[in-house]
């Protein structure tokens, strides 16, 4: 069991990390970093995963991790752990348990380890079972991958998970009201594979078996290869974790304002 002042850092970073992300409207880059380290993991040769590889100059310039140095240069690895939990609960999801502890890894993994949005169900299957997760897992973290890259230009962000059930898995997986949002083949599988419609068919049902169903997906997802380290070195973890995310909160905010101007 964790200790109370255990639980209270933790809590601190998570209220840190909530206002930046919250004024900052940062919580694609976050959640998308935070998928992308996981995303690589092979369960059969326990490489990649959530690791922290993907701060390797080899790997943040894999095509598919386009525009994330950002964040990489600005969060520890077991932070942006954390910081992907946190975007989740600012756009209206669910609340997801956190464990730190992960060690940096200086080894990356192949190219072509994620999944490619213009291939189809079968491509999905490859990469999630090569993971070790499920179907299920397919469908919830895939869901929210979509909404997240139509809420991440405009002003709505804050809605975002809210508006998943509703807009997505209800309206646009079901009902078939798109509005442009479906275009990809791995968004279509959802809906066209048999397997992957029983899900959607149960989350558009049910919004609250869908966030019970991505906290627990998401979870296994941060925690592929993972093993919790012992209590001591947990205790010495996550008073580190408060010294960096406050420092991170300070310096992201000052050159998040830079890279904006900047765009402009």
């Amino acid at each position: 069991m964790a200790s109370k002042e255990y639980v209270n850092e933790i809590e601190r970073a998570r209220r840190d990390l909530r206002a930046l992300i919250s004024s900052k409207n940062c919580a694609p880059i976050m959640l998308r970093l935070a998928w992308h380290d996981a995303g690589t993991y092979d369960a059969k040769t326990k490489t990649g995963g959530p690791n922290g590889s993907i701060r390797n100059e080899a790997e943040y310039k894999h095509a598919a991790n386009n525009g994330l140095k950002i964040a990489i240069d600005l969060c520890g690895e077991s932070i942006y752990y954390l910081a992907g939990i946190v975007a989740v609960e600012v756009t209206g999801g669910p609340s997801i348990d956190f464990t730190p502890g992960r060690k940096d890894s200086m080894v990356s993994p192949e190219e072509g380890r994620l999944p490619d949005a213009n291939k189809g169900a079968s491509h999905l299957r490859n990469v999630f079972y090569r993971m070790g997760l499920s179907d299920q897992d397919i469908v919830a973290l895939s869901g929210a991958h979509t909404l997240l890259f139509k809420f991440q230009m405009s002003n709505l962000l804050h809605l975002w998970f809210r508006n998943l059930h509703a807009h997505v898995i209800n309206r646009e997986l079901v009902k078939g009201d798109s509005q442009g949002l479906l275009k990809l083949p791995t968004d279509k599988a959802l809906l066209e594979d048999p397997q992957f419609r029983k899900y959607v068919n149960l989350y558009a049902k049910d919004e609250e078996a869908f966030f019970r169903d991505y906290a627990a997906s998401h979870k296994r997802l941060s925690e592929l290869g993972f093993t919790q380290p012992s209590l001591l070195r947990l205790a010495l973890k996550k008073t580190m974790i408060a010294v960096v995310v406050s420092a991170t909160v300070v310096i992201f905010s000052y050159l998040y304002e830079i890279n904006t101007r900047e765009s402009e």
